[in-house]
């Protein structure tokens, strides 16, 4: 800077230009396009102030996202959002498109994650043949040949299946993401060719009984067990089942045709008799046979209390005959012993003398009356058996030693158990030798009781047994509990439910049945009225003896039980892991013990006589005498170590051990034995022997 530079700027006088005349200039407007442009900036910084800024994250990471319902900024992961109410689209190459509703609020530190699942695959199926059902995760998607089904993406289980081929499985992994994959299989057959004749030809074929043509003819058959039958008009149908393997073929040997069997309407008079053929059992009269033709059989029908009848019969094919055949009536002795020994005896109401006597009576039911004035008379029920002479023992009693010895029908022990009160008769024990499961020990054998005696309803249980022994516990059987409160009492011995009978008797104020020393019984008093185990004979009489007649099984005398409506506790088939066997086509809904009386009652009453759990009896085992004169009042052996057992139980499931004739023996306990409580109504008659 020069010296001319440096000299000081002086102030210069304003003199403002002389008036025109004219109104004074105005301010120039602000432009229109700068006015937008301030309130766009408004806006902004309004919207910066305002908004929130928002996370949103992804999977997978590069999906895109649209946001629909205001401005949006985005700022890297984050975008910048008013509060409020916005539509989220979320999408990602081979995955799906997310459509989502998004808030904002005005809170801080706002996100989001959003997950797309990827596409289906496009999965296409050829198979060879065609027309093979194929499923997807068993659902059914169409037969093949399919193209392009959307499968979603994951390991799959596929299978391709057609009739009479095996099905081809396979567990596949699904790419997914609108990939094409393509599953192809040769199915292999499953079939064989049988090749079938018979002897004559021209029989009608039945696979599986549906009708495949007529012999002689080869057949293809699928793998597997196939029932086959034959049938030709008057001959008997042939049925058998093929055991066929894929591509194993087979040519069977020519099948002989029987002529067809003739059929016999067989009746007896009365009804009700046992009939064989041939020395076969084919159940009781009235009843339709239906016999092989051109050969002689020998028919055979027999009824207790009955002459046996026989008939020769010969038939030819298909014929059909109605044959009635009358039963002649036998006759049977029965010896009346009566006290006072002038009182009079009275056969269905017809007088048959004074005092005791022998009669030879027909053999079906009948009525006895015992009368004599000042006396109460004595009325009962019975059925003579020929060829075996029975004893009916009667002692009248007068009114007032009548009401003395007058028992309720019914009685409750100390332990809760109910009892009812029977008057027995005569009946036979044990079992024919041609019986099916018969064992040696059944020894036909006649028995009279004489005594009324109570037999207990159930059998006593756990809860009722812990009353005498609290400690008592079975435990379980292969993880099966045994030892609820209500199901019967096992794994006693016989000494201790002996001891439990003369606990209760005590309990009741009864004099004791079994004589004991120590713990252990060494006898027993056969006048006692106290509580005990049931003699075999009562034990078999209150099971089996109805009217003049035996039951062999608890439901009637055909084997195996019937399957429709369970009957008794037996081995069924859920127990069979446990017993090794079972009551085919049975089941009664418990693996071992059931709770008492869950069964319904026999024709006396009394629950699970012949199921649930085996039963000790009072007598020591001992293999009875057969002989034609009865045994008045049994009360077993002598002497011996074992005790008999009576009854079937869970475990049992063979015609041998269903049958009510079953006798077993033993000395401890089992986890399938236990034991009812019994007890005489009165002492024995005087003069008599208990």
């Amino acid at each position: 800077m020069n010296e001319q530079d440096e000299q000081p700027i002086q102030p210069a006088r304003f003199t403002p230009p002389p008036a025109t005349g004219g109104p004074a200039p105005r301010p120039r407007r602000i432009s229109k396009a700068l006015a937008v442009s301030l309130a766009a900036a408004a806006a902004a910084l309004w919207f910066l102030f305002t908004a929130q800024p928002v996370l949103f994250t992804f999977e997978p990471p590069y999906a895109d996202l649209d946001i629909d319902g205001g401005i949006s900024i985005p700022l890297g992961e984050r975008r910048l959002l008013r509060p409020g109410a916005y539509r989220a689209e979320v999408s990602a190459p081979g995955f799906g498109t997310l459509r989502t509703a998004l808030t904002v609020t005005t809170e801080e530190a706002q996100s989001h994650h959003y997950i797309l699942g990827p596409e289906p695959g496009q999965l296409s199926f050829r198979s060879e043949p065609g027309g093979a059902f194929v499923q997807v995760d068993g659902e059914e998607i169409g037969q093949t040949p399919l193209k392009k089904i959307p499968v979603a993406k994951g390991d799959r289980q596929i299978r391709i299946a057609a009739e009479r081929y095996r099905p081809f499985e396979q567990t596949i992994e699904v790419i997914g993401k609108g990939e094409a994959q393509l599953i192809e299989t040769t199915l292999e057959p499953a079939w064989a060719t049988v090749a079938i004749d018979s002897i004559p030809p021209g029989a009608a074929i039945y696979i599986d009984g549906a009708e495949r043509g007529a012999t002689p003819a080869q057949l293809e058959l699928v793998e597997g067990e196939r029932q086959l039958a034959l049938e030709l008009p008057l001959h008997r149908t042939w049925r058998q089942t093929l055991a066929i393997e894929a591509g194993q073929n087979q040519t069977l040997e020519a099948i002989a045709l029987q002529p067809a069997d003739a059929t016999v309407r067989l009746s007896t008079q009365p009804p009700g008799a046992n009939v064989t053929v041939n020395g076969e059992f084919r159940g009781q009269s009235p009843l339709t046979l239906m016999l092989a033709p051109g050969t002689e059989h020998q028919l055979a029908v027999f009824k207790p209390g009955y002459a046996r009848a026989a008939r020769a019969l010969r038939l030819s094919p298909r014929e059909e005959r109605e044959l009635n055949i009358p039963l002649q009536a036998q006759l049977g002795e029965v010896e009346v012993q009566v006290l006072p020994a002038d009182a009079e005896v009275l056969v269905d109401g017809k007088l048959q003398g004074r005092g005791s006597r022998t009669l030879s009576l027909p053999a079906f039911e009948q009525g006895l009356e015992i009368r004599r004035d000042g006396f109460r008379s004595h009325r009962q029920r019975f059925t003579p058996r020929a060829g075996i002479r029975q004893v009916v023992q009667v002692r009248l009693l007068t009114e007032s030693q009548a009401r003395i010895a007058e028992a309720p029908p019914q009685i409750r022990s100390p332990a809760g158990q109910q009892l009812l009160l029977f008057q027995p008769g005569s009946f036979t024990m044990g079992a024919s030798r041609r019986e099916p499961g018969r064992r040696a020990n059944e020894v036909l054998h006649p028995v009279a009781l004489t005594r009324r005696f109570y037999l207990a309803e159930k059998e006593v249980t756990n809860a009722e047994y812990r009353q005498f022994r609290k400690e008592h516990n079975p435990g379980k059987i292969e993880g099966n509990v045994i030892n609820k409160d209500r199901q019967p009492v096992v794994m006693v011995s016989w000494n201790d439910a002996a001891l439990y009978c003369n606990w209760l008797s005590r309990k009741a104020g009864l004099p004791p049945f079994y004589r004991a020393q120590g713990g252990k019984v060494t006898g027993f008093n056969a006048a006692a009225t106290g509580y005990r185990l049931p003699t075999e004979a009562e034990w078999a009489w209150a099971a089996r003896a109805q009217g003049g007649a035996v039951l062999k099984f608890p439901w009637g005398d055909a084997f195996p039980p019937p399957g429709n409506k369970p009957v008794e506790n037996y081995a069924d088939a859920p127990s069979a892991y446990i017993t090794g066997r079972t009551v085919q086509n049975y089941r009664d809904g418990h693996i071992v013990a059931a709770p008492v009386g869950a069964f319904p009652p026999n024709h006396r009453g009394l629950y699970d006589m012949g199921g649930n759990v085996a039963e000790w009896t009072h007598d020591r085992y001992g293999i009875p005498e057969g002989g034609e004169a009865p045994i008045v009042d049994p009360l077993g052996a002598a002497d011996g170590e074992y005790h008999v057992m009576r009854g079937a139980s869970w475990a049992h499931g063979t015609i041998t051990e269903l049958r009510l004739s079953f006798r077993d023996y033993g000395l401890d306990g089992r986890d399938d034995l236990g034991f009812r409580i019994a007890r005489f109504a009165e002492p024995p008659l005087a003069g008599s022997s208990p």
